[in-house]
């Protein structure tokens, strides 16, 4: 950030008093913009036994597998966000059934927080975002295809979990020196 979004005058990146990092500060009006991280929300959608996964119609990872999720909007729970993000990327309606995993992933500012979440029917399509949307079975899941590390951690815990039969919350952190998550 280069200008203030209060006044428009030019900022400095400086340490605010009291607090403890870099932050764009005015020093014409005292703005100071937080610039906190972005929080990523979306579903393991299941029907009959097998994971939805969208092949994505954008870019990043453009023509790789996800999970059905993109990022939270204002004025909406995470859940919502969740839900929204499905029918957009799948065409389909699911219910959530309880928050999975959540995954921070701090060079890129984001966090990842998936439910696990039934689909109503087996009732969805390609849409604007993913070319492609299909149900795959446990054990053929394209593991080399999918487009983001926190998918298949995400995925990875499900397994685990639907072996045991049943299902708690994850919390993890990815740590990479790429740019492609």
């Amino acid at each position: 950030m280069r200008y203030c979004p209060q006044c428009g005058h030019s900022v400095n990146m400086t340490i605010p008093s009291g607090d403890n990092r870099i932050r764009a500060v005015c020093p014409n009006c005292e703005h100071i913009d937080y610039d906190n991280p972005r929080l990523i929300t979306g579903t393991i959608p299941i029907f009959d036994g097998k994971v939805l996964l969208c092949r994505r119609n954008i870019e990043p990872r453009l023509g790789f597998w996800t999970l059905p999720a993109g990022f939270m909007e204002n004025q909406e729970t995470t859940r919502e966000g969740a839900l929204r993000e499905t029918l957009e990327e799948s065409g389909s309606s699911a219910i959530c059934k309880q928050a999975f995993s959540m995954i921070s992933i701090p060079r890129i500012n984001q966090i990842h927080l998936f439910y696990l979440a039934e689909l109503e029917k087996d009732d969805f399509h390609a849409t604007e975002e993913s070319s492609e949307v299909a149900l795959f079975d446990l054990t053929d899941i394209p593991w080399d295809e999918l487009a983001f590390s926190s998918v298949s951690k995400t995925l990875e815990f499900f397994i685990e979990d639907h072996k045991k039969g049943q299902y708690g919350f994850h919390e993890d952190t990815i740590h990479f020196n790429t740019v492609s998550e």
